[in-house]
């Protein structure tokens, strides 16, 4: 996942779809907020294509879990005494990995800003590069 990530667009993956899809039944009631911001967002820059859902559901995943595991500290805290004395919550490293990995999801989505700005604009027809006083 590191270097440069290719231009969003429409290519391969088929046709944006018609409505934004509602979330899963599956998921967590975290992961399905998290849906419901995300997917409008795909589906309005036409990147909500069928092949893209799968990727979706793991971001929104990891999001939930994300927010699962911070309310499981919330309420035990984030040191816990154990057999061997006090350590880490075992949800704190749960949460790292949701982290990354919702970190990961989101950039090849395109949902972190710097990437939500180099997506491509949907053409207009209208060719940009060229003045409009050259234009025959």
């Amino acid at each position: 996942m590191k270097g440069r990530k290719p231009k969003l667009g429409n290519g391969d993956g088929g046709a944006a779809l018609g409505r934004c899809p509602k979330p899963p039944a599956w998921l967590s009631p975290y992961a399905k907020a998290e849906w419901k911001r995300a997917a409008p967002e795909l589906h309005g820059r036409r990147l909500l294509t069928p092949d893209v859902l799968a990727t979706l559901e793991s971001y929104v995943t990891a999001a939930g879990t994300i927010r699962e595991c911070e309310d499981i500290m919330q309420a035990e805290g984030r040191i816990i005494e154990g057999e061997k004395g006090k350590s880490v919550h075992p949800a704190f490293k749960v949460q790292q990995g949701a982290m990354r990995e919702a970190r990961l999801l989101a950039a090849e989505l395109g949902l972190t800003p710097h990437r939500r700005y180099a997506a491509p604009a949907p053409d207009d027809g209208e060719d940009d590069d060229v003045p409009a006083g050259l234009l025959g």
